[in-house]
């Protein structure tokens, strides 16, 4: 049976005596110390895992200086602080075992924006993609890019000094820090910007800050000093990052000083960075990208110079594995016509090429490269096989898009060994670049790995990812072999290790870079700062006096504790097992259909990596126990006095499963996460799993039979709709419903109903026997309408319609017999009943497919669940049956049809989360098919709606439900006139009817009245 299971992982006394007197303050941020918590952000985009001794989110500078002063103490002068942002380190930057500060909950507004004088003041957790959505406006934006940008936030991108593609034009964030304020170990604040040296002389001129003005003094008199060392040792290169800038904290001649420029690039062990002015770059005026295809990844990189020095704005290069991973991905369809395969040649490397300025300039240099490849390609010269332009802004930034997807696309590479980041930021002087990528792949290939290239090739930056596996010991020793070959072939070069993503815990390799002489001044403006070594230590350095660095490369890792759950157990949980940590599903855009969980609460815990963390950990305490899960998964539940006696001791008892739950029961079943995860992490799936086997112990809610059985009730129900709504509708009833079963706003059963509506109707009747008795040549008119149970029972005049819409196309339809598909109980972990359920739908289906008709369904959820859930349970005993969507279908039949010419009609289509993320093309489907309709059809990008299902009718989810639907849904269906919105999800409808107070239409409603004109 499934266990009590209980983590160890106590808070240390002095932590937890600490954040009861943090409680007891004026401090007004959350202090969550909840196990989970700390598990989600015990790790970020890297292999290594730190469990911390609790979370806090600051809600202003205040919280910060208040949580600071308070360790001042000398009762809490051994609590230590990392903070953190986004948490898309690939190196352990922001990872501790001492507390989190988390600045991207509530510290993340746009403060300024003076577009003037170009600048803008932010606070640190502001997202780099919101941050441009907020400058856009005004006609500039913040340029130094990254592939995390929908969800780093500033403060982590300057204190890793970030930068990505077009750098050598745009440079990198500490190019455009202005001023920052930060709060300092004994809680006070400083504010840094330049300075004049002749300032310097008098404290009282530089700072209002005691240890401020020390910091000054001391930083700017040893860069001084030692500026003859600094600028022969530090390597001359465009992306260099020492941890502390000693070069550029003193201008070229030496008569400007800017203390910012050693906090830029620090990792957060020097301060705590608050706010941040920030200089801004105008949009460019005109764009334009040229894709340029080659026979070799080397022909790529040796291409890569003249490009640049084609006064190229970007200069990206991917390579074939990057390119084949891309498309398998739901990223392909939006860039497939952009790369298009060039006949009779294989593509092994692209370079993305963008020029970006005034439309002259951009006309110009694309003329000429356009004439050099042409050329180039006619003479079978530098292995070009052929290059494709665009200037649609929209297409350049899908490019970009599969671009910035290449580091997690990499972690869906098949087999036990991931690529994975720890030596992946390497930057050598450009013109070498070639060259040590040769010697690189050396390296790799002289130990048998495999592993993807993308990157910076006019920085000289190229990703490179081997694919380990952290689960096996071997790999993991040979992480630090390959680690130390590749830091001494950095320094052959000329170049650095850690030269885009931050040093985390590779600061063991300074001294070999720096010097003992520099690295000794490093650690001397450590000590300064911070004398005790209480941020973020054991990265970069440490002060002279407190000992070698806490963490280094053979840190402990995730693969540590995952190797811990057997292999069988691990194959059997995927998508737990797979997640990589890079962070996509905290995308911060409200129009992205990702994790609306994770959106709406602001809470990691409630996000798919949060979720598949949690999970990991459960699978390893459960093996700890002694527990095959398998075997679990197969038990029968506990006897029910025993699961009533479980439940009410729950809140006596602590349970790790009962954190779990918490997480996985916050999740809406969107499958969003299935399709735009680069690595597929299916949520939906192992949250069923969980359900399943959580509920062997505990008590299950009223609702979730409910929700189960609404199913198999609806035809009793529907055989007298109006007593069953009489009975269900009126206040007392729904009082009633919401008070002892947790449910709300249950929809109406449709008056009349289905069978009311069709009654005498051709497409009635079903018989197998009559329809395999039609000539096989005359059974392509017939079309199979599958029945799902949200539209049938509740929204029967929509399946009416659709039926007259087959009619009006010259078709026969015929109404398949309702079988319920099992989706509900999939949803809520009733995992035997789903198979059972969906082994007899699956039977009635493949015996009705045989029959050569097309069978259509209406509802996406419901049809997809055909395909992907049907297709995991029932595996080879699903058959082959294929229902179809009415776009898929439709996209077929007007292929016969002659197109109508243009009515004037326009119309806005609304898609479901679950249809836009596993079928991304349907908003194109739907718009050709309207165009054939003689009717101009928008797709709008928007989040989830907040139904999902049976999700917004559960009373303890209403409210954020309702915060969802307002984020991206309201304000988008207040811009269009109603008889224009078109919705395909049932649930989905329901929500705008619920909340806009009208119920739209689904497409196929609209085609039909198009038909008829």
């Amino acid at each position: 049976m499934l266990p009590l299971l209980s983590h160890q992982q106590t808070l240390e006394p002095v932590y937890l005596a600490y954040l009861d007197a943090l409680e007891q303050s004026e401090y007004s941020g959350d202090i969550d110390k909840r196990y989970s918590a700390r598990l989600v952000q015990a790790t970020d985009n890297s292999v290594y895992q730190f469990l911390p001794q609790a979370v806090l989110y600051p809600k202003n500078q205040q919280d910060i200086q208040i949580a600071l002063t308070l360790a001042a103490t000398d009762a809490f002068r051994s609590v230590t602080f990392s903070a953190r942002g986004g948490g898309t380190g690939t190196n352990g930057q922001s990872l501790t075992h001492g507390l989190i500060l988390d600045v991207s909950r509530y510290m993340n507004r746009v403060l300024e924006v003076n577009a003037e004088q170009g600048w803008v003041r932010v606070e640190a957790g502001v997202v780099k993609d919101a941050l441009n959505d907020a400058l856009r406006p005004h006609g500039f934006f913040f340029s130094p890019d990254l592939s995390t940008s929908n969800r780093a936030t500033i403060g982590g991108m300057i204190n890793t000094d970030a930068s990505g593609a077009g750098s050598l034009v745009y440079g990198k964030t500490s190019d455009h820090v202005l001023a920052l304020r930060s709060v300092l170990i004994d809680g006070s604040v400083l504010d840094t910007h330049p300075l004049d040296a002749g300032l310097l002389c008098n404290p009282d001129n530089v700072s209002d800050n005691p240890l401020g003005q020390k910091l000054i003094s001391a930083v700017a008199a040893v860069c001084r000093e030692k500026r003859t060392q600094i600028e022969n040792q530090f390597p001359k290169l465009n992306r260099f990052l020492t941890g502390y800038d000693l070069k550029h904290v003193w201008n070229n001649n030496l008569t400007q000083f800017d203390l910012s420029r050693i906090l830029t690039g620090s990792e957060g062990t020097l301060a705590v960075i608050t706010e941040a002015k920030l200089n801004l770059t105008p949009l460019p005026t005109e764009r334009a990208m040229v894709n340029i295809k080659y026979d070799s990844f080397q022909s790529a990189l040796r291409h890569a110079p003249s490009l640049v020095a084609a006064r190229a704005t970007v200069v990206e290069t991917v390579d074939s594995k990057v390119l084949n991973l891309a498309r398998e991905d739901i990223v392909w369809h939006s860039v497939s016509d952009l790369i298009q395969e060039v006949p009779g040649k294989v593509i092994d490397g692209l370079n993305m090429v963008e020029f970006a300025g005034d439309t002259v300039e951009v006309e110009q240099k694309l003329a000429s490269l356009e004439a050099v490849l042409t050329e180039q390609i006619s003479k079978g010269e530098c292995g070009v096989l052929g290059y494709q332009v665009t200037q649609d802004k929209p297409s350049i930034e899908k490019i970009y898009g599969m671009r910035k997807k290449a580091v997690g696309l990499l972690g869906a590479t098949k087999g036990r060994r991931k690529p994975i980041a720890f030596a992946e930021d390497t930057a050598v002087p450009p013109e070498k670049l070639a060259d040590y990528i040769m010697e690189f792949r050396a390296v790799l290939d002289g130990h048998n790995l495999q592993y993807g290239m993308f990157g910076h090739v006019d920085a000289g930056v190229l990703h490179v990812r081997p694919a380990l596996d952290m689960c096996d010991v071997e790999d993991e020793k040979l992480l630090r072999v390959i680690s130390d070959q590749v830091a001494a072939l950095t320094l052959k070069y000329g170049g650095l290790m850690w030269g885009e993503h931050g040093k985390g815990v590779r600061g063991e390799y300074g001294p070999s870079v720096f010097g003992n002489e520099l690295y000794g001044v490093l650690q001397d403006i450590k000590g300064l700062f911070d004398p005790d070594n209480r941020l973020n230590p054991g990265k970069l350095v440490a002060p002279k006096h407190t000992g070698a660095l806490y963490y280094d490369i053979d840190s402990a890792k995730r693969g540590k504790f995952d190797r811990q759950i057997p292999i069988e157990v691990r194959d059997a949980f995927p998508d737990v097992m797979n997640c990589n940590g890079n962070g996509l599903c905290f995308n911060y855009s409200s129009f992205s259909p990702m994790c609306p969980s994770f959106k709406v609460t602001g809470d990691r815990v409630q996000s798919p990596k949060g979720r598949a963390g949690l999970m990991r950990e459960w699978l390893r305490l459960l093996e700890a126990e002694g527990v095959d899960v398998n075997a679990l998964a197969k038990a029968k539940p506990l006897g029910l006095l025993q699961r009533v006696q479980n439940t009410l001791n729950a809140q006596r008892d602590y349970d790790y499963s009962h954190e779990v739950m918490e997480s996985l029961k916050g999740c809406l079943a969107c499958k969003a996460c299935s399709g735009q995860c680069p690595v597929k992490v299916d949520v939906p799936k192992f949250r069923a799993q969980f359900f399943n086997i959580y509920y062997q112990r505990y008590l299950r809610p009223a609702k979730d039979y409910l929700v189960a059985g609404i199913e198999d009730s609806l035809p009793l129900m529907a055989a007298a709709p109006r007593l069953t709504n009489f009975a269900a509708q009126n206040p007392l009833s729904q009082w009633v419903i919401k008070k002892a079963i947790g449910y709300v706003d249950a929809p109406a059963l449709s008056v009349p109903t289905l069978k009311q509506r069709l009654d005498g109707h051709a497409s009635r009747g079903y018989d197998l026997a009559a329809l395999q008795a039609i000539p096989e040549e005359a059974r392509s008119q017939f079309v199979l309408v599958v029945q799902d149970p949200f539209n049938s029972f509740y929204d029967s005049g929509l399946v009416l319609r659709f039926i007259q819409l087959i009619e009006k196309l010259g078709l026969k339809p015929v109404l398949l017999p309702y079988k319920p598909n099992g989706k509900p109980t999939h949803i809520k972990g009733f995992l035997d009943k789903f198979a059972k359920t969906a082994q007899s739908s699956a039977d009635f289906l493949n015996q009705v497919h045989k029959l050569g008709m097309p069978m259509v369904g209406i509802d996406p959820a419901l049809v997809l669940c055909y395909r992907d859930e049907y297709r995991e349970v029932l595996g080879a005993n699903r058959g082959h049956f294929e229902v179809k969507l009415a776009n898929e279908w439709l996209l077929n039949v007007i292929k016969d049809l002659p197109a109508k010419a243009a009515q004037g009609k326009q119309y806005t289509w609304f898609s479901h989360c679950t249809e836009s993320t596993a079928k991304p093309n349907t908003a194109n489907e739907w718009t050709k098919i309207f165009a054939h309709f003689g009717a101009k059809l928008t797709a709008v990008n928007l989040g989830c709606c907040g139904m999902a299902g049976t999700y917004g009718h559960e009373a303890e989810n209403l409210e954020r439900s309702k915060a969802l639907f307002e984020m991206s849904w309201q304000q988008t269906l207040a811009k269009i006139e109603q008889p224009q919105v078109l919705v395909s999800g049932y649930s989905c409808r329901t929500q705008v009817k619920r909340f806009a107070g009208y119920k739209p239409k689904h497409p196929l409603e609209a085609l039909l009245e198009l038909a008829h004109i």
